[in-house]
Formats: C-alpha cells, structure tokens, sequence
C-alpha cells in the first residue's frame, strides 16, 4: 500500500488543509532543552540514553516529535504521508513520503525506537502497520504508538448531555467513525475535512503486537484534572482519557 487508496487520498486532504490552517498538531517544537525534549517523548525515561540511536518518527512529520529526538541526540528519519508536513521536520536526518502501512522504502533498516504518534486510528487494518514497523524494528528495538481510546471513540466536548458522555459508535474492530475536531485544533477549521477514523480495540490492538513478537511493557493514560469544568476538554480527560500511549519491544530485550 502507498497512500493511493481512499483511505490515504482523504489522509493527504485532510493534513494538507490541517496544515494551512495551522493546525496545533502541525506546528514545530521549537527552542527545546533536553529536559523538555524528553518530557515531551519519554516523560518516565524509559528509552534510556539516546544519543545516536536510530529513531523512526513514523506518521509523525510536524517537526515536533523529531525535534525533541534529535535534541537527545538521536539519528531520525521521518515518515509521514503529507509532504507539507515533512517540510517541517528540519531537525531529522532523513524524511521519506510513505504510507505507514508500507515501509518497503526502508527495507533493511533496524531501528532502535520506532515512535509512532497518534496516527494508528486513521487507517482501518491496524495489522499492516504493525507489520510494517516489525519489519524495520531493530531485534532489542522499542515501539511506542499513541491511539485512541477505545472506550471513548470519537468522543467529544459536543458530547456531554448533562450527566456524562456519549457514546455513540460501536466497539468493533476497524469499525469507521467520523467526529469533529476540537476548538483547540486550529483558529479556523472550516475548510478542514472533518477527522474519519477507525476503532481500534484494546484486545486488537495487544494481539496485533503479540503477533509479531512484541511485548507490551507499559501503557500511558492521557487523563485531565477532576475539578475541571463538565464539557470541557479538560473535564473530557479526566473522565474518558482520550488517548493511550503502548510501549512494546521484543522478548529478552532488557528496559533501558
């Protein structure tokens, strides 16, 4: 796969709108220390010592997640589907316009970290990229990969109805949803396509890494302040957090 389906040709629509929109998610970190480059993406230092491992920011063009690698120290290579997004990423040492689905531009590359922001829920086979990224993981290599919360798909602040959130779509396994972005993605959305995602289980998820080899060691909850306004981003996080994040690596590779 190449991004010439539907699935990428509204993925390549959609970033290419989100990113002159200016969209949140589409703006580089800049000016970063080490410490805050590893708050940023390995808050509980699990990835140990990176300077000159090899770091694949994989779906994450933007200029944000390879910028705080490479302030580490790490080699990176970006692969993101929009080359508007990839023009961003000053601080990598390779970029390539790929599918996530479909690394076989990187064939016989090893790396050590394979970081995957959120990203997963776009596509619907959440298989072919777990494949992909088996195929260029290092043997003692670690993936990280931030999806949605399957308990709370396509939830929103439009959601709350009074006494909590709802729920609306059903917890099925590559079952398509289409939600609306929040007020906070971009000063103005209007001509950005709304976000169409797919559900992808816990138990999908966690057989998909097991199939391949790899071992989920730690999963992150993305979660908000208990005192926050209801119908607030923030109360929505405290009550469904909208994001995890899972660490795997293969078996007998020792934690950093």
């Amino acid at each position: 796969m190449t991004g010439g389906d539907e699935v990428g040709r509204y993925l390549r629509e959609r970033w290419r709108a989100l990113g002159e929109a200016g969209a949140l998610f589409t703006r580089p970190w800049e000016g970063l220390d080490e410490e805050a480059a590893r708050a940023r993406v390995d808050p509980h230092g699990r990835l140990g010592d990176l300077a000159g491992r090899r770091v694949l920011c994989l779906a994450g063009g933007g200029g944000q997640q390879s910028a705080a690698f490479a302030r580490l120290g790490a080699r990176v290579t970006v692969v993101d589907l929009d080359g508007g997004q990839l023009a961003r990423d000053r601080d990598a040492q390779a970029v390539v316009q790929a599918d996530m689905r479909d690394l076989s531009t990187l064939a016989g590359s090893a790396f050590d970290v394979v970081y995957q922001p959120y990203s997963i829920n776009f596509v619907p086979d959440l298989r072919a990229v777990v494949g992909s990224v088996d195929d260029v993981l290092a043997p003692a290599g670690v993936y990280v990969v931030w999806l949605a919360n399957p308990f709370a798909r396509g939830v929103g602040t439009r959601d709350w109805i009074g006494q909590g959130y709802l729920l609306r779509h059903p917890y099925l396994e590559g079952a398509p949803y289409e939600g609306r972005d929040e007020e906070w993605v971009a000063p103005d959305l209007s001509g950005v396509p709304p976000p169409r995602e797919y559900t992808h289980t816990l138990g999908g998820v966690v057989a998909a890494l097991a199939e391949v080899g790899l071992h989920l060691f730690a999963l992150d909850e993305h979660t908000g302040p208990a005192d926050a306004a209801p119908g607030t981003w923030a109360h929505l996080k405290s009550v469904l957090p909208p994001w995890f994040t899972l660490w795997a690596r293969r078996p007998g590779a020792a934690p950093a």
